[in-house]
């Protein structure tokens, strides 16, 4: 099922991306999300979590009819409990498709045309619902995760010891305490895409509200055995939830949601959280609407 799913998504690499002058839906790859989920004992049809992937497109642009070009920042989402994710490079050949198709007798209705295109694009090869609005310099940036502290504060950078570069989540230790809400940052994530091999940059977010208190060291450990793991940024981020998930008694809240870099003008940003969790961090985040931004990486 892997190679499966390694040759699916490789439906465009090694390729050239020649300068693609004609609208094309059919440059889309969705990627089935069962394959990673079997390995953590996730099921399609009984997730353990809610929420969003948030893709942030700074490099759209289309030609008016009278071929004047109009850029955007693209914003769109969809549901985590989709059957497929859309493959990033996929995504942005397509985006570029419509570089140079003419659209429209003005902005209005060329960018409303495009939504109306692009949602039912996606949609369709996602098979789920699909939201998608255009940002430009008006749209003022919202400040989101404020309150979360970096968890290298937490901690005497010199009195830990990485030594595990693969997924080891035996690296996670708690100990018992007082029901406490926690606020944690990390800002050195550090994945490889399963195509292409290069490094994917983030921050990670991840808050708990539990009576284990699970150690910052041991957390840091952890995070860091991503360096040398091969998968897309959902699926890192649905891993790093179930580790967690099934650490933490079923009670407790749990949210955790990564702001990766942009690579090839795109950035990806995984959101998921536990059912009965009662903490709002995302309404900016997923409000297409609003251009978020959390740090100078974003």
């Amino acid at each position: 099922m892997q190679d499966i799913t390694n040759s699916i998504a490789s439906t465009h690499l090694g390729q050239k991306s020649a300068l693609i002058d004609k609208y094309d839906p059919s440059l889309l790859v969705a990627i089935p999300r069962s394959e990673n989920r079997k390995q953590y004992n996730i099921k399609n049809e009984n997730l353990p979590f809610l929420g969003f992937d948030v893709w942030h497109a700074y490099e759209f642009s289309v030609l008016l009819e009278n071929n004047l070009p109009i850029t955007r920042l693209l914003k769109l989402k969809y549901s985590c409990d989709s059957e497929f994710l859309v493959e990033s490079k996929s995504l942005k050949l397509y985006l570029n498709s419509f570089n140079m198709t003419p659209l429209g007798k003005n902005i209005e209705e060329c960018l409303k045309l495009c939504k109306e295109k692009i949602e039912n694009d996606l949609s369709k090869t996602l098979k789920t619902k699909v939201e998608v609005e255009f940002l430009n310099e008006n749209n003022k940036k919202t400040a989101i995760f404020e309150n979360f502290e970096n968890i290298l504060n937490l901690i005497n950078p010199q009195e830990i010891k990485i030594e595990k570069f693969e997924e080891t989540p035996s690296l996670i230790k708690f100990q018992e305490s007082n029901k406490k809400e926690y606020y944690l940052k990390f800002d050195s994530l550090r994945s490889n895409c399963r195509v292409t091999h290069q490094p994917d940059f983030g921050d990670i977010f991840i808050y708990y509200n539990s009576k284990k208190h699970i150690l910052e060291n041991s957390l840091i450990q952890y995070l860091c055995s991503f360096r040398k793991e091969y998968h897309f940024h959902e699926e890192c981020v649905e891993m790093i939830f179930k580790r967690l998930f099934d650490i933490l008694d079923e009670t407790d809240e749990l949210f955790v949601c990564a702001l990766y870099t942009r690579r090839g003008g795109i950035d990806i940003n995984p959101i998921r959280y536990s059912k009965n969790c009662s903490k709002d961090f995302t309404s900016n985040l997923i409000n297409l609407k609003k251009y978020t931004r959390n740090s100078i990486k974003q």
